[in-house]
């Protein structure tokens, strides 16, 4: 029976030393929680670090116990977890996904290793229990490699990939040093999700700038698979948070606050210690508002629980000493004998003292600089069970895009989060109200277990997907039925496109010539006197003639305008008109100047606006721009606007290689047809034809044709094939 496993750096459990004695106590996490019905399921596991190094004598007893809970360790040394985890994975991969790249990042060769040598370690666990069929969900930043690892032993399985922090742009990506193994390893999944949907356009922007690979929306054309990106929002257990508002010892804690605090509105501040919080630009609006509305004095306190993190590490200690500092400075400053501004604890608090704490606080300050999610702005809302209470949060917050009726900020702003603050602590109960219960419906349906079954129901559809185009793909029983129907025909018209198809796209259009293997393969094609090949292209009739003119092949120049038979000259379509092209050359040329790399190719029929040199982005967009200014005049002087395959192309209506084709399959009884084209001239020809031709398009994207190849050397794979069958119908 096919299970999930479940992959993450930290096993959702905490390991606790009691006197020489190893104990085992479940994380409180949210990840831990939301995939809880997932590995506890029979079968299914979850494989990670168990959280500490574990002596060689302790390592069966650990096993033994994680077996119990369906959890399987992958035990890493001292040396691993220094290089890896805190090297490579927090001195690299986290300052720049949160956009610190400048001030943190260390590039040490060393790092990498023991990077990649961990992901290896992980593969050997997974690939130990994985089998045919498997489901494998693999999670964060510190397993970028692992899909890519697996994929490559276990071609069958399902794998998904989810990133849990921020994906940064394309120009800070792209400073680490192995920038496009870490995208080909993520590129491993079928499924990469992201909690939001700028997260997913930076990493199909770094995917086509890095690798390149060719995107259709949020589908990548990956080698021989599809992979889609999408947007996951994470939740919550809103059940938990709602419900521990009602336990005796929350309900207990709440009533310690209250006695504490007394008459004082309470504004709440819960974060890791991490640069990426924005704790210090928090602590300075606060100080802010009591220097410039001295009336808030005695009635307002900050609560700021600062959880311990990496603090042996010279920058969170220096981070450390800095809100300490901070913090002193204002109590020193505005302390009065009742009252403390800022009560400040570096702990993690047990969870009844942290849901007393939400369900307690008039006002939540949630302003990290940059955060993937941030689950504690939903755990606040959770516990307002009464529908009031103000959540101040950054716009910076992945929870932002979901949480519209927070109080949004830039956390950089310090007087836009001093003025958030005073907003919420004056905003009416019935606008508290209205924008809480909002948010609550928001939090409540789309909580963890919601988000769990998205993602495996959108991983169950991308496997589909991939199935559903593998039996369009000309591979296997496919490839062979196209061969068998070949063979057993006798008057074959074959139709072949040229730039795309029969030879990869050029930088320089001047280079696209054929090699000499492909003259072998038509060569061999054309030994046999059943094959009729028509060489269809956009390409100038010169072009063709230099290269194809003393061939048995029916020549089709510039999209249909020429056409030349074998042993004939060539001959051009009647009743043609060039009038148009001096005014539409001059608005092309104005492109060119204002895109760099781009160029105007000048045919006897037709322009065509290149910009493959151009810009990735820039292109595009002054083809849209270009395709806008010529639509009306095109369409005024009976003309066709053509995009294709970084061109722009304005020729006569009356060309059009599915007229031309359709008058050579009119000319001849022909019992096999088949079509070979790349991009939008050539879906003329597919529509054109009989329904039983073969037509085969050339590359990903949506089409007319029947079925599909990759690329260029698989058009020669399968026109090999059938030379080669031609051979053998000969003898």
């Amino acid at each position: 029976m096919p299970k999930t496993i479940i992959v993450s750096n930290r096993l959702p459990v905490k390991i606790q030393d009691n006197d020489g004695q190893l104990l085992l106590k479940p994380s409180e996490g949210g990840l831990a929680t939301g995939l809880g019905s997932i590995y506890k399921t029979d079968g299914n596991v979850w494989i990670g670090w168990p959280g500490q190094a574990i002596d060689e004598d302790n390592k069966t007893t650990v096993n033994e116990q994680l077996k119990e809970l369906s959890l399987i360790p992958v035990y890493l040394t001292q040396d691993d977890i220094s290089q890896f985890y805190e090297g490579f994975s927090n001195e690299v991969l986290w300052p720049v996904f949160h956009y610190y790249a400048s001030t943190y990042t260390t590039y040490k060769p060393s790092h990498w290793d023991y990077y990649q040598s961990v992901n290896q370690k992980f593969k050997e666990a997974i690939l130990a229990v994985a089998e045919p069929n498997d489901t494998i969900w693999i999670h964060d930043y510190q397993l970028l490699l692992l899909p890519e690892l697996i994929r490559a032993e276990r071609p069958d399985v399902s794998i998904g990939f989810f990133l849990h922090i921020p994906f940064p742009s394309h120009e800070m990506f792209r400073l680490i040093p192995w920038r496009s193994e870490l995208l080909q390893g993520m590129l491993g999944a079928d499924l990469v999700g992201f909690h939001t949907f700028d997260d997913v356009r930076h990493f199909l922007s770094a995917v086509s700038r890095l690798l390149p690979m060719p995107i259709s929306s949020n589908i990548i054309a990956c080698k021989d698979r599809y992979v889609v990106a999408e947007s996951f929002p994470m939740g919550i257990d809103n059940k938990k948070y709602e419900d521990a508002v009602s336990d005796p010892d929350v309900q207990e804690q709440m009533q310690q606050i209250k006695d504490v605090f007394k008459e004082s509105k309470l504004i709440l501040s819960i974060d890791r210690l991490d640069y990426s919080k924005g704790i210090l630009q928090r602590l300075q609006a606060f100080e802010l508002m009591l220097q410039q509305h001295p009336e808030y004095i005695g009635k307002v306190t900050l609560y700021m629980v600062v959880v311990p993190s990496r603090d042996k590490v010279p920058q969170y200690a220096e981070l450390r000493n800095q809100i300490d500092k901070r913090v002193g400075n204002i109590n020193s400053m505005y302390r009065t004998m009742d009252w403390t501004p800022v009560n400040y604890f570096y702990r993690s608090v047990p969870f009844e003292t942290l849901a007393a704490l939400y369900a307690s606080a008039e006002v939540c300050l949630v302003t990290p600089m940059r955060d993937g999610m941030n689950l504690v702005s939903k755990e606040y809302i959770a516990s307002r069970v009464n529908n009031d209470g103000v959540l101040i949060l950054s716009e910076m917050a992945g929870a932002s895009r979901e949480l519209i009726d927070a109080l949004i900020v830039n956390p950089n702003n310090i007087i836009q989060v001093k003025d958030a603050i005073i907003q919420a602590l004056n905003m009416p109960l019935d606008e508290q109200n209205a924008r809480m219960q909002q948010m609550r419906q928001v939090v409540s349906k789309f909580n963890v277990a919601h988000w769990v079954d998205l993602f495996m129901e959108r991983l169950n559809e991308v496997k589909l997907m991939q199935r559903s185009m593998q039996t369009r793909h000309v591979e296997g029983s496919t490839k062979q039925s196209i061969i068998n129907r070949y063979k057993s025909t006798s008057k074959r018209l074959i139709f072949l496109d040229y730039d795309g198809t029969l030879v990869d796209f050029q930088p320089n259009v001047n280079q696209a010539v054929p090699d000499s293997d492909l003259y072998s393969i038509l060569n061999e094609l054309m030994l046999d006197p059943a094959n009729h090949l028509v060489l269809i292209s956009g390409r100038k009739h010169e072009n063709l003639n230099e290269w194809f003119g003393d061939k048995n092949i029916y020549l089709i120049a510039e999209h249909g305008a020429w056409f030349k038979q074998q042993g004939m000259e060539w001959h051009k379509v009647n009743g043609l008109s060039t009038t148009w092209k001096p005014e539409l050359f001059d608005i092309m040329q104005k492109y060119v100047d204002r895109t760099p790399g781009s160029f105007i190719e000048e045919k006897s029929y037709s322009l065509v606006w290149h910009y493959r040199k151009a810009q990735k982005g820039l292109g595009e967009l002054r083809a849209n721009e270009l395709m806008n200014t010529l639509k009306y005049l095109a369409t005024d002087k009976g003309l066709q606007l053509l995009p294709g395959d970084k061109v722009v192309e304005v020729k006569n209506m009356e060309i059009n290689k599915g007229k031309a084709a359709l008058g050579l399959v009119d000319q001849g009884d022909y019992d096999f047809i088949m079509a070979l084209g790349d991009d939008l001239t050539d879906e003329d020809t597919f529509k054109a034809l009989p329904d039983n031709s073969v037509t085969i398009k050339v590359g990903s994207g949506s089409s007319a044709a029947k079925f599909y190849l990759r690329n260029p050397s698989e058009v020669r794979q399968l026109l090999r094939a059938l030379s080669i069958n031609s051979t053998i119908g000969q003898e």
